[in-house]
């Protein structure tokens, strides 16, 4: 693998449940037999807002930078039958392991390619896609180059006007990483919305967050109602909240060098 050595370990308490770890490090998982499955909760929250965002059911153009075994393409692709769906993902090995283990290329409609998500948007069409996941990785790091302003502008160039940007990231105490990409997203497209444990929002510890962003109205209130109810509860935070907590945070861009936050030793800690 170009950023670790990978593993693949069944679950035994499903059938034909897969966990991929990178380094240790829990990376992907998947349910061949249930795609509607999603065991991580970073994942479920994702799909909680593609799924109270507009058209619900219809199928959807998506473009996901970052692949990993290709959980929320292959969701998409039972929720939302009909969709095309791109991947782009820098990890040519990973992106060869789960083509081998997991058989992405027979999901209906998803074209999968290994490359780097920022060269690659250059290709994509204005207003392609209905859908971007930006989800990349590099050795338990966010690929922070993503998450710039100028990358930003690309991708809100293939999004339709009513599309829905979203981003898995990780951070720690005092959230210094996430409040810059909020202000950056903020400034791109006006309507921001975050997705965190209340833990992880309080500082007590490093975990994943989610942000959707939106031209448009983003459908607050419902997500806020499926994360409040998970199995896991997350809070939503939107609006003077969202804008406090981002505070006086500088945008993020491609002339100062970006360093990702880094997780902990002791993920427990």
């Amino acid at each position: 693998m170009r950023f670790g050595t990978a593993e693949v370990v069944r679950d035994l308490d499903r059938g034909n449940g897969w966990l991929v770890s990178v380094d240790g490090v829990a990376q992907s998982y998947v349910d061949l037999d249930d795609p509607t499955h999603l065991e991580f909760d970073y994942v479920r929250r994702i799909a909680d807002v593609v799924d109270c965002w507009g058209r619900p059911g219809g199928a959807v153009d998506a473009l996901h930078l970052g692949g990993g075994a290709c959980t929320v393409a292959r969701y998409l692709s039972v929720v939302r039958a009909g969709s095309r769906q791109t991947v782009i993902d820098a990890d040519g090995g990973m992106v060869a392991l789960v083509r081998d283990q997991f058989g992405v290329d027979d999901i209906p409609g998803l074209t999968v390619h290994v490359g780097d998500g920022r060269a690659g948007l250059a290709g994509r069409g204005d207003r392609s896609s209905d859908v971007v996941v930006v989800d990349a990785f590099e050795r338990g790091m966010v690929s922070a180059g993503l998450f710039s302003v100028e990358a930003t502008r690309e991708l809100s160039r293939v999004l339709r006007a009513d599309g829905v940007y979203l981003a898995n990231l990780s951070d720690g105490p005092g959230l210094p990483f996430a409040s810059r990409v909020v202000a950056t997203l903020s400034a791109v497209f006006g309507n921001v919305l975050l997705l965190a444990e209340p833990s992880v929002l309080r500082g007590r510890r490093f975990g994943n967050i989610v942000l959707a962003a939106s031209a448009v109205d983003l459908p607050a209130d419902d997500i806020a109602a499926r994360a409040a109810n998970a199995a896991f509860p997350a809070r939503c935070v939107t609006d003077a909240e969202l804008r406090a907590l981002a505070g006086p945070a500088r945008l993020l861009t491609d002339a100062e060098p970006i360093t990702p936050p880094t997780p902990p030793k002791d993920p427990f800690a």
